[in-house]
């Protein structure tokens, strides 16, 4: 079934589009629904009866994986990254409803998840929760690249152009792969450095991509004022929700990208929502405590 594509007013100078990708699903939504899709088959193939994985305090992956495991019958175990966090399960908003979902979390510190792909912390993990399926933080193996290659639609060669944020880089990855060879695929990462170069390339021989770097704000989950106008003015202007860690900050770098003449004129933009939006709540928190504007 085609997800939802809408025309956005962006800029005249170019057609900009985005891929409604957060209205998938009511809690696994935009690429983390991709992500999922054959890991949860892989896993009922092993007869897995529990999946870990490993997240942050507002994480959408953590908040993803304990609605699968709701949805679709297997025991759910968050690793997160802070011990501190174990008494604040309460008022955090993701952490509240991935316990909703029936996650069990294992707060460690964070030189400990620093650490987290070691076979000594995997024995350590084997020995809490017995047998599992791994899924490792934010999501990103060759079945998340799987997914997120059925992103890209039939039709969709009419697009110059195809943007999305990169977290992990698995859904870049899968972009590239079923991109059209005429197409440029640019990513935004969240987080700063140019490391992801390399783990994208592990998952596609692609080379129609490039990231633009530029518009992470000072790193992931960091944010500003002008970031916060943009979001709120972009919802009500389109009706079209956006996160402040990722899609918002990609589609605030596309707007100013076309005004500085990066896009030739006419072009037309592909751009994915990656959904995120659960994550809102609990950015508004922290806004409050910098005395910012909220996320509307």
């Amino acid at each position: 079934m085609k997800t939802s594509t809408v025309k956005v007013g962006l800029n005249a100078d170019c057609q900009v589009f985005v891929r409604k990708t957060y209205l998938n699903h009511a809690f696994v939504s935009g690429n983390k629904l991709s992500k999922l899709k054959y890991n949860i088959i892989e896993a009922k193939r092993q007869n897995k009866i529990t999946m870990v994985t490993f997240g942050g305090a507002f994480s959408n992956h953590i908040a993803a994986v304990a609605a699968v495991g709701k949805e679709y019958g297997f025991n759910t175990v968050g690793v997160i990254r802070g011990e501190e966090l174990a008494n604040k399960v309460s008022g955090n908003p993701t952490l509240s409803f991935a316990k909703q979902q029936g996650m069990q979390f294992q707060f460690v510190s964070r030189e400990a998840f620093r650490n987290k792909t070691s076979k000594l912390f995997m024995d350590e993990l084997k020995d809490l929760f017995g047998d599992f399926y791994l899924i490792p933080e934010g999501g990103t193996n060759a079945l998340a690249v799987k997914g997120c290659e059925e992103i890209i639609e039939e039709g969709d060669e009419v697009y110059d152009y195809i943007c999305c944020p990169v977290g992990t880089g698995g859904t870049i990855s899968g972009i590239i792969n079923a991109s059209f060879p005429h197409q440029k695929i640019l990513g935004f990462p969240a987080l700063k450095g140019d490391f992801l170069q390399e783990e994208i390339s592990k998952f596609t021989n692609g080379t129609n991509w490039e990231l633009i770097t530029d518009y992470h704000f000072g790193g992931y989950a960091k944010i500003n004022a002008a970031l916060i106008t943009f979001i709120n003015s972009f919802k009500k202007e389109n009706d079209i929700p956006l996160d402040p860690v990722y899609t918002g900050k990609m589609l605030f770098g596309i707007q100013d990208l076309i005004a500085k003449g990066f896009f030739p004129k006419h072009s037309k933009i592909l751009v994915i929502h990656t959904g995120g939006l659960q994550g809102i709540e609990g950015m508004n928190t922290v806004l409050k405590k910098k005395n910012l504007p909220l996320i509307e």
